[in-house]
């Protein structure tokens, strides 16, 4: 905001215990003996993630677990926060967006309020580390502005495919001053940008988590009726922020289309609200005004955390991811690890995890959509060969035991190269 004098600061993130021993009945003994064994040159080198958020979102849920399993490995990992006002998460989620294609003007004094609070933060950061992984465009200038020697690594957890000119090229220089990058898919890759090594890793669930981990039908049931919704009728299901890019008003769409055909049916849209994206509240009021007085509607936000986003992907009769944009979308991943069926739009990262008719359903408009929803709903057993081969699909390619994997190997590449 003009005028704030206020110095921000980055702040630690407390980190839970894993082990990663603890994965190896779902992930088999050779996975965990080629993860030990990357991590065994890497015994002792200090790791700091840093992001803008700790809740509610992919990058928040992913960190919770990879930083702990880097301990676990033997490596000394933490992570921080950066901090900003209000009006700097307001500069960020404008970014953010013109990074995925929307349209923003980048003025002055947004670009100053940018900068002022990476400086800030940046000047709380005076350690030195052996790997510092800084995560999407929030804290992206941290590497030119801090002293904190190390290898330098920025994760880009979003779709650049069409990002908006100006706003790239205000951000590119900053990402070209890292030693490394990475990105979710090849696709994503600016063909401009030049760091001296890109790396593609795909995002991932833990599958240990409240979130992911296994309920019984008793659980699934109770926790579904706790939140006000009839758990012995059927359910179509989102769980997104509520952000015009996860396009909730065509979920709204797609339900109603369907609703008197399939008697009973509901609509659940559970959306956690982020401290980094002020637009949130904004668009859950327009949600609410399209899904007007229906009763079979349910907008639900940060009410049951993570137990009940485990529920009601369990629950959902067909789950649908309908972005317009999407870095990856670990909600389709969630989904697909508790073998639900899923609808989702054909962009970004999301094909990576469906192949359409064999883990799931791949649409490029409300109207497939709306078909391939009926589909599942008049076809359970379709539904749950769907449902069964995705779930495979996440334990081989998407766990958090393959993120840090690919991290190790990374790390070892990085420090290979720096070698004399």
């Amino acid at each position: 905001m003009l005028g704030d004098s206020t110095t921000y600061g980055m702040q630690p993130v407390a980190l839970a215990e894993r082990s990663l021993a603890a994965y190896a009945p779902l992930v088999g003994d050779d996975v965990i003996a080629e993860i030990e064994a990357l991590a065994r040159p890497l015994k002792g080198a200090r790791v700091a993630h840093i992001s803008a958020t700790a809740f509610g979102g992919g990058v928040a849920e992913m960190l919770r677990t990879l930083a702990p399993l880097m301990r676990s490995v033997g490596l000394r990992a933490e992570w921080r926060i950066i901090t900003g006002s209000d009006a700097f998460f307001r500069v960020t989620k404008s970014m953010h967006n013109a990074l995925q294609g929307g349209e923003f003007a980048l003025t002055e004094e947004m670009r100053d309020t940018y900068l002022r609070t990476n400086r800030d933060n940046a000047a709380s950061f005076m350690d030195s580390f052996d790997f510092v992984v800084v995560h999407d465009p929030q804290p992206a200038p941290l590497r030119s502005l801090s002293a904190a020697r190390g290898a330098w690594i920025w994760r880009c957890h979003i779709d650049l495919t069409a990002a908006q000119p100006t706003t790239w090229q205000f951000l590119r220089p900053f990402i070209e001053a890292y030693d490394a990058a990475i990105f979710t898919m090849a696709a994503f890759v600016k063909p401009d940008l030049h760091v001296p090594t890109v790396a593609i890793i795909p995002p991932a669930i833990d599958p240990l988590s409240m979130k992911n981990a296994t309920l019984s039908r008793d659980q699934v049931l109770t926790t579904v009726a706790t939140a006000g919704v009839d758990p012995l009728r059927p359910t179509i299901l989102q769980v997104s922020r509520f952000d015009p890019w996860k396009d909730p008003l065509g979920v709204i769409d797609v339900y109603r289309a369907l609703r008197a055909e399939f008697p009973g049916l509901q609509l659940v849209m559970l959306g956690a609200m982020a401290h980094d994206d002020p637009e949130g509240q904004v668009v859950l009021e327009m949600a609410k005004e399209h899904a007007g007085s229906d009763p079979d509607i349910y907008l639900l936000t940060n009410t049951g955390g993570s137990l009940e986003v485990n529920a009601f992907q369990r629950h959902a009769a067909v789950t649908l991811q309908k972005s317009v944009r999407e870095g990856f979308g670990l909600t389709v991943t969630e989904a697909l690890w508790k073998a639900s069926p899923v609808v989702a739009n054909n962009v970004g990262g999301i094909p990576l995890q469906i192949e359409d008719g064999i883990s799931g359903y791949l649409v490029t408009n409300t109207e497939q959509c709306i078909e391939r929803t009926r589909s599942l709903l008049s076809d359970p057993a379709k539904a749950t060969e769907l449902g069964q081969n995705g779930h495979e699909v996440v334990r081989h390619n998407f766990l958090s035991t393959a993120n840090l994997r690919n991290y190790l190997r990374l790390f070892n590449s990085l420090t290979a190269n720096t070698k004399p």
